[in-house]
């Protein structure tokens, strides 16, 4: 069958017309649920933990146990979302998610908060997001034209960051309600989310048509150390996020330094979204042509810069503007990074691929709140930050001396597929 003719992958006749497909709607509706109950849970669990414990150390801790298990099944979860159905793995992967909404809403509910039990948790709920991503990462690619990648990258950021906006002031509005109320939100979320994930009806995903072998599992890792510009693109998320991944710390700004409330709190995690969502939509009308690699370094200096500025600011408005600019910067790296992962793997690789990208993700996010967390216990809060954003500068500057393929980058799409 002609691509054109397959579900969901007509050619763009404009801008915008990709938004109107109907496996687009779904994959993006889909998305913007899981997005949206995941930041409702993050703000409810941060708030609920530094409730009971007025702890950074436990605040970091949340992140940490969210990524163990991502860690531990990273290669298997890449093998899992190459040979089954990936509308499937991500549908298991949305109703567990569900599970731990229960869970968390008996936590909630319990005259005396088990903190420990919260990390359990979290646990599996890392554990099922460390399914999903890759899956929901590789399924992507199979959904319209290699040409119109970009554009739907900007378009599925924007809608992520969208849920990401409304998503943690709803969350800090429904704790106000009762600290049961966001785990029951987030529990029809994650649940619809899996239905709408299911009527999705993407192109066939490429099989290799053989056996499934133990080899099979580190077949991404070594597709991504062959491939400079893959490695230079993941490798830097990891560590400018890493260093500068200050939101951990956001309950502690709110409460502390600023003298918000939960519901505040939800308003300046919501600030990077909006800036993402703004840049992302920007994105989509007008996609990255030219220059990406020389763009993608500038905008993760700017990441770190940002960073510094919030670390130094009292003032509740520079530190939304500063939030609003982090968001900004770093979809506009994501477009970029994503598009070159995505259009640069073969299919019958990209839930391997997506895997170890989906890691590295998790590690400059989970594991980036935990070393926010560890670090803000030995340094205080204000250094933290600062040298976290100090430390994304010094790696945007090694990163493009390291890694010239990247950094010479003109297209994000060469015309050519990559082959393993």
């Amino acid at each position: 069958m002609d691509p054109a003719q397959q579900p969901g992958l007509a050619e763009d006749a404009g801008h915008f017309p990709i938004i109107l497909q109907r496996n687009v709607l779904l994959y993006l509706s889909s998305r913007f649920l899981l997005i949206c109950a995941s930041q409702v849970t993050n703000v409810a669990v941060g708030w609920l933990v530094y409730d009971v414990t007025h702890s950074a150390l436990a605040l970091g801790l949340i992140g940490l146990a969210a990524f163990t298990p991502k860690l531990l099944i990273s290669l298997l979860s890449g093998m899992v979302a190459d040979h089954f159905d990936r509308r499937l793995v991500c549908a298991v992967s949305f109703l567990t998610l569900a599970a731990v909404s229960i869970g968390l809403m008996l936590m909630a509910i319990s005259p005396a908060v088990n903190v420990h039990a919260i990390y359990a948790i979290f646990l599996l709920y890392g554990c099922a997001r460390g399914f999903g991503n890759p899956a929901s990462q590789a399924m992507i690619a199979n959904l319209v034209p290699r040409a119109s990648l970009s554009r739907l990258m900007g378009v599925s950021s924007s809608t992520g960051q969208m849920a990401t906006i409304i998503g943690p002031a709803l969350g800090g509005g429904l704790y106000i309600a009762g600290g049961w109320a966001p785990f029951a939100f987030a529990f029809a979320a994650f649940l619809l989310a899996a239905m709408l994930m299911l009527c999705t009806t993407p192109r066939p995903q490429a099989r290799t048509g053989v056996s499934v072998k133990f080899s099979d599992a580190f077949a991404g890792l070594l597709f991504i150390w062959q491939k400079p510009v893959i490695l230079g693109a993941i490798s830097l998320d990891l560590f400018t996020v890493l260093l500068g991944g200050a939101t951990a710390l956001l309950p502690i700004i709110a409460s502390e330094i600023l003298h918000v409330g939960p519901l505040g709190l939800g308003v300046l995690r919501s600030a990077p979204a909006v800036g993402a969502m703004m840049l992302g939509l920007y994105i989509a009308y007008r996609p990255i042509e030219r220059r990406a690699g020389v763009k993608l370094f500038t905008v993760t200096s700017i990441f770190g810069l940002a960073t510094i500025v919030l670390g130094l600011s009292t003032n509740v408005y520079l530190s939304l503007a500063m939030l609003w600019l982090l968001g900004a910067s770093d979809v506009f790296s994501v477009v970029i990074r994503q598009t070159l992962v995505q259009g640069d793997t073969p299919d019958a690789m990209r839930g391997r691929v997506a895997a170890v990208n989906s890691l590295f993700i998790g590690a400059s996010n989970e594991l980036g709140e935990f070393e926010s967390g560890v670090t803000a216990a030995f340094f205080g809060l204000v250094p933290a930050i600062l040298i976290g954003g100090a430390g994304t500068l010094l790696v945007s500057v090694l990163w493009a001396l390291m890694f010239p393929p990247l950094r010479r980058r003109d297209r994000l799409i060469d015309g050519t597929e990559g082959v393993p």
